[in-house]
């Protein structure tokens, strides 16, 4: 009687261990879920290949979802260096700042006047654990503007000059083009008691973004005060320069062509070949007069 006591409450011990494992197992695996669906994850649909000029300021966007109490943080990856971490910045290059509007999913890494030493790798961190991370990557160009023709340029008193400054398309917005004189700004200018219509300016400067960006400076019957060099400033490259010779009176043929003034232009190279080509040739000359003196004698 007592063995079948005993093996009545065995079974009946085993029955409840089941239903018991039975009854937890369904809670374990809504724990386990609503673990999981409480992870924060980025959202992936943002740019992660950014290009910018040189003084452009960048921003890298990184959207997380479901931070919780969380933190983000922002790493350069080639010197494992960190950046920011919540809405604190842990470096003393101040260009590096994150913005996040209160309550926002945005953390965007904002680098200003980049320099193209800050191209490279950057990382947006979550501290879960495991940690969760996003790479970036930040190219930094530098723009140059550039001058078409040679970097002298002759014209003659009274003809037209004109410069055409040429920036290759970039990534962003080109900004735009100012002329300098030296160290002077060149604005448009008319003649007195003209009337004020493009056709009465004597300097112009014309700005074209079609393709690329495209910049003229002109200037209508050239004096020899407008001798000196000229500089096309771009506010997103690095500027060009070219210095401009007016000459005035009968100088080499090629000014003039059927009646028709026109621009010559001669390089720097070129002059010095000449100069050196005529000062052989003195120097010829002299060492002829004096051997036919000695044979004359």
């Amino acid at each position: 009687m007592l063995e079948k006591l005993t093996l009545y409450i065995g079974i009946y011990l085993i029955l409840l261990h089941s239903k018991m494992k039975v009854s937890l197992s369904p809670t374990l695996t809504m724990t386990t879920e609503e673990s999981a669906g409480q992870q924060p994850y980025f959202d992936f649909d943002v740019q992660r290949n950014l290009t910018v000029t040189v003084g452009q300021t960048g921003f890298l966007h990184c959207r997380v979802e479901r931070l919780g109490d969380k933190d983000v943080a922002w790493i350069r990856k080639r010197d494992l260096h960190i950046l920011t971490t919540g809405s604190s910045t842990y470096t003393s290059d101040q260009r590096f700042q994150v913005i996040r509007p209160e309550n926002s999913i945005n953390w965007t890494l904002q680098i200003k006047y980049p320099q193209v030493r800050d191209s490279g790798v950057y990382e947006c961190q979550i501290n879960s654990e495991p940690k969760m991370s996003l790479s970036y990557v930040l190219n930094v160009i530098e723009l140059r503007a550039r001058i078409l023709g040679p970097s002298d340029i002759f014209v003659k008193s009274g003809s037209e000059i004109i410069m055409t400054c040429v920036i290759q398309q970039g990534p962003h917005d080109l900004g735009t083009v100012f002329w300098y004189k030296g160290n002077t700004l060149i604005e448009s200018t008319i003649q007195e008691n003209s009337i004020h219509t493009s056709e009465n300016q004597r300097i112009t400067v014309e700005t074209d973004w079609t393709d690329g960006l495209t910049s003229r400076l002109k200037i209508k019957r050239a004096v020899q005060g407008d001798t000196g060099n000229y500089t096309c400033v771009p506010t997103m490259a690095k500027s060009s320069s070219v210095y401009a010779h007016v000459i005035s009176g009968e100088h080499p043929a090629a000014m003039q062509h059927n009646g028709a003034i026109r621009t010559f232009v001669v390089s720097r190279p070129t002059i010095l070949l000449v100069s050196v080509t005529l000062l052989v040739h003195i120097a010829l000359s002299k060492q002829f007069r004096i051997c036919h003196n000695r044979d004359g004698r």
